[in-house]
């Protein structure tokens, strides 16, 4: 599947992927300010960075936005708001927080995260009038019930 891009300024960097088995592309942090060289990312701080790009997300997929790998690992940057709708059509924003300790320094054209596209099942929802039975028979191959974190042990 091919999905087109359009970049919003012209010093933006384009989407890559690093191996051809790689499941996301690569997204660079392409600030709108031709002179910012970067931005300090300091503990608790929760960020939105800008891309540079639009991209066309076809119906019945979306676009998630991923951690890379090194970037979660090394420098305790991970992801926040993740989903990449087929409506939108503005530019991509990657937001990330800083669960470290120490402040990072992203420079521009760094790469923040990934992109990875994931086809949606789309679903209605319809509330339950008996509230003493979810299903008449059970959906789940488990009788986990409402068991939460840890219920099974671990």
């Amino acid at each position: 599947m091919i999905l087109e891009y359009e970049r919003v300024r012209g010093d933006v960097v384009s989407p890559t992927r690093s191996n051809p088995s790689d499941a996301g592309l690569d997204v660079y942090f392409c600030p709108d300010d031709g002179e910012a060289q970067g931005i300090n990312v300091h503990p608790g701080d929760s960020v939105l960075l800008q891309t540079g790009l639009k991209v066309g997300v076809p119906h019945g997929f979306m676009l998630e936005v991923k951690n890379r790998s090194g970037v979660a690992a090394k420098k305790n940057l991970i992801v926040g708001a993740c989903v990449i709708d087929p409506g939108y059509d503005g530019e991509i924003f990657v937001n990330l927080h800083n669960i470290g300790n120490e402040t990072v320094f992203l420079e521009r054209n760094a790469k923040i995260a990934q992109l990875v596209l994931i086809p949606v099942v789309h679903f209605r929802i319809r509330e339950n009038a008996d509230h003493n039975h979810l299903y008449n028979e059970s959906i789940a191959i488990s009788n986990r019930g409402d068991g939460a974190l840890g219920s099974t042990g671990e």
